[in-house]
């Protein structure tokens, strides 16, 4: 196994969008693509180290850029101020996201029958939003991540399966946010699972969150339970 990575340019009109891919090369094969979202921050180690594990469990990881190539917050003022505009304007959020899409499906190591999308925090909206779009894709993960509505996909009907990983003390995604999504995935058809870990708040699988007083903190069991529940359904969705 010898794990490749490389960064790959991207557009948005004259935007320049960069993501980071990750595969194992002794698998000569076509392999199945897996998109990952980022947090609020933008694109980081984080997700980049993401795309690197799942390219060991024999999938092309390819972390996502939403911001724009090199665009990054320093703290929490600044990653909120970055992730507004694209909460304000979903349509703006959905582009960008299937332009990554796109882009993955474009890489001669990709299996096209076999994409999914994960995502943390904000990166789970992306992904969650990639379904609601009706993207021809086998499954999406949103891990500690925002459920709101776009409020412009109500009419679509959901084809890929679903899978939210929540942190039940997250307040940021409170029980009332919990019920409405499920009232959504209903309506729009969705087949969709949703797996709460009892004391997780925000941020529980980032090592190092320690910030509990704004409800983000690391969860060691539940980062654990978390990547193993989002292993097993892709195990489902690509069958």
């Amino acid at each position: 196994m010898s794990i490749q990575t490389k960064y790959i340019e991207y557009m948005d009109g004259e935007e320049v969008l960069e993501g980071y891919m990750a595969w194992d090369d002794g698998i000569k094969s076509p392999k199945p693509g897996i998109l990952i979202g980022h947090a609020w921050a933008g694109r980081s180690s984080f997700e980049c180290k993401k795309a690197e594990l799942l390219a060991e469990l024999g999938y092309v990881g390819f972390a996502l850029d939403v911001y724009g190539k090199g665009v990054s917050g320093a703290n929490n003022n600044e990653n909120a101020a970055l992730m507004k505009p694209f909460l304000d304007n979903r349509e703006l959020l959905q582009r960008r996201a299937n332009l990554a899409l796109a882009t993955l499906r474009n890489q001669p190591e990709v299996d096209t029958s076999k994409l999914a999308s994960i995502g943390y925090c904000f990166g789970g909206l992306i992904s969650l939003d990639i379904a609601r779009c009706e993207a021809d894709i086998c499954g999406v993960v949103s891990l500690h991540g925002n459920l709101s509505a776009p409020g412009n996909t109500s009419n679509n009907k959901i084809t890929a399966k679903v899978l939210v990983l929540h942190g039940w003390k997250d307040p940021m995604v409170p029980p009332a946010d919990v019920v409405s999504f499920a009232e959504e995935m209903n309506k729009m058809s969705a087949d969709w699972q949703l797996h709460a870990f009892g004391d997780a708040m925000h941020a529980f699988t980032k090592i190092g969150m320690n910030d509990a007083d704004n409800g983000m903190l690391y969860d060691e069991a539940s980062d654990i339970r978390s990547w193993d529940s989002m292993r097993l359904f892709l195990n489902e969705v690509f069958g």
